[in-house]
């Protein structure tokens, strides 16, 4: 069974940088599509980005090219990095993963692993 714990949130002024980390355990990590969701309070969630197994990535319209998702097989763990943070980047991080192997859209994927979530917080 797959377990993710995120770490690496906080309060943050804006135009600081964060980054999140998500530490994987399991048999089946290094086969898994890996990535990232958030919601803010009173907002629907949505995908920001994922990472599959071979390294391809995917990221949701609206941040790409803010946001950058990567992966560490060896450490088993998945990151996103934000710099230039804004206060509407403020939500509630959470880490996912897959054991499909993925090449589709990040819109049409189903993860099968949540973790706890970590709180980012942007303050102006």
């Amino acid at each position: 069974q797959v377990q993710l714990v995120e770490s690496g949130g906080g309060s943050v002024q804006a135009g600081g940088s964060l980054r999140l980390s998500c530490a994987a355990s399991g048999y089946s990590y290094s086969s898994l599509t890996m990535g990232w969701f958030r919601q803010a309070p009173g907002k629907e969630g949505e995908g920001v980005a994922l990472i599959n197994s071979v390294g391809g990535t995917r990221y949701a319209d609206a941040v790409k090219g803010r946001f950058t998702v990567s992966r560490d097989n060896a450490k088993n763990t998945v990151y996103l990095q934000r710099n230039s943070l804004e206060p509407e980047d403020t939500a509630m991080y959470y880490c996912a993963g897959g054991r499909a192997l993925w090449f589709g859209s990040l819109s049409g994927w189903r993860p099968d692993y949540w973790g706890q979530g970590t709180q980012v917080t942007v303050s102006s």
